[in-house]
């Protein structure tokens, strides 16, 4: 499908790199795309960035039916500009539309489809430690009430300039362990990148944020012992030589920063495990002393190292509350790779333009 491209007549004032928050400016333009039933996914186009007209009665308002993504566009230091693994974040995205009954997109053109809107708008893309983020989504925007699948929906991607994710940078962060309230559990949509599952975490968020702490560590939703994920991010923990992560369950975003992190240590020859791992254990290791390090990963922060955890009434500080020598050395490595300031031997890179 050939992609229609409408440019604005009205560009915005660019936010001087220094004061970029994370998603908070949008570029002049975005991609949409929708979809019939019957017509399947059609009319690819770039247009100025605005508003989208939407029926009260749209299914994604009542529904919830709705899917999204985040990745980034980098600015290396000759000017190019490139992506980290894009390929695996439309994978990723169809595997939810899979799960919530959304019709799978041409991962081809959607790939397609950014290069070009990057381009378009790449005098938007700042240079290092900033970076573009990049939201696709798709929302069901059948005009009807009922519980079914949507027979309309829409794909929009959107870019937002950014700067890091925690006003911190890489300060470790204190984690509040929560268990009363369950993220997912197997069976449901823990693995989807979908909005309910963000929706279903607020109420523990401000509950951290009340005790003083910057994010919530989730526990399985039916023993309520093992951990899962650490706020939106997937988690790593350094007990003596072992480097443990929770396995892929159902109920885990599978990370395309966590399975990363996972190839870049197996490089180094180190002990990386995919495995349940108990709050009981991370607190006995804990007071034994074997607990070394803890970080979560993600897109938006690449890597967040944990300095406190509480649980109940017990607060375990780790690494003296600094970050680690792994955390480090993941975050440049990663980061380097992302800026082609070192080589990259995994073939993660995607030029964009």
């Amino acid at each position: 499908m050939d992609i229609q491209v409408t440019l604005t007549t009205a560009p915005k004032q660019k936010p001087a790199q220094d004061k970029l928050k994370f998603g908070h400016n949008f570029t002049d333009h975005m991609f949409l795309m929708n979809y019939e039933a019957g017509k399947g996914w059609h009319n690819p186009r770039i247009v100025p960035y605005g508003p989208i007209p939407m029926d009260p009665s749209s299914s994604c308002f009542h529904y919830a039916q709705e899917i999204f993504e985040g990745m980034k566009a980098y600015r290396t230091a000759d000017g190019k500009i490139q992506f980290f693994r894009p390929e695996e974040n439309f994978k990723r995205l169809n595997s939810s539309c899979e799960r919530l009954v959304i019709p799978k997109l041409d991962e081809a053109l959607l790939l397609e489809g950014l290069k070009k809107l990057v381009e378009i708008d790449k005098d938007w893309v700042p240079d290092a430690p900033a970076s573009l983020y990049i939201r696709p989504f798709v929302i069901a925007n059948q005009e009807v009430l009922g519980v079914h699948p949507s027979v309309n929906y829409l794909y929009c991607v959107i870019l937002s300039p950014s700067g890091a994710y925690y006003a911190s940078g890489l300060a470790p962060v204190k984690i509040y362990v929560e268990t009363r309230y369950v993220r997912a559990s197997k069976g449901g949509m823990g693995a989807c990148k979908t909005g309910g599952n963000y929706a279903a975490s607020l109420i523990a968020q401000e509950e951290a944020e009340r005790q003083g702490y910057s994010q919530v560590l989730w526990l399985d939703g039916v023993e309520r012992k093992y951990v899962e994920e650490v706020g939106a991010m997937n988690v790593f923990f350094k007990i003596g030589d072992e480097i443990v992560t929770p396995e892929l369950d159902g109920s885990i975003l599978p990370g395309i920063t966590r399975k990363s992190v996972i190839q870049l240590l197996k490089s180094w020859n180190m002990n990386v495990t995919e495995r349940k791992l108990s709050v009981e254990e991370l607190e006995t290791a804990a007071k034994n002393g074997t607990l070394k390090e803890a970080f979560g990963t993600g897109t938006a922060a690449v890597i967040s190292p944990i300095g406190e955890l509480k649980v109940g009434d017990t607060v375990t500080v780790i690494n003296n509350n600094e970050i680690g020598e792994l955390s480090q050395k993941l975050y440049n490595t990663l980061t380097d790779i992302q800026w082609s300031r070192i080589p990259d031997p995994f073939g993660w890179i995607t030029p964009c333009c």
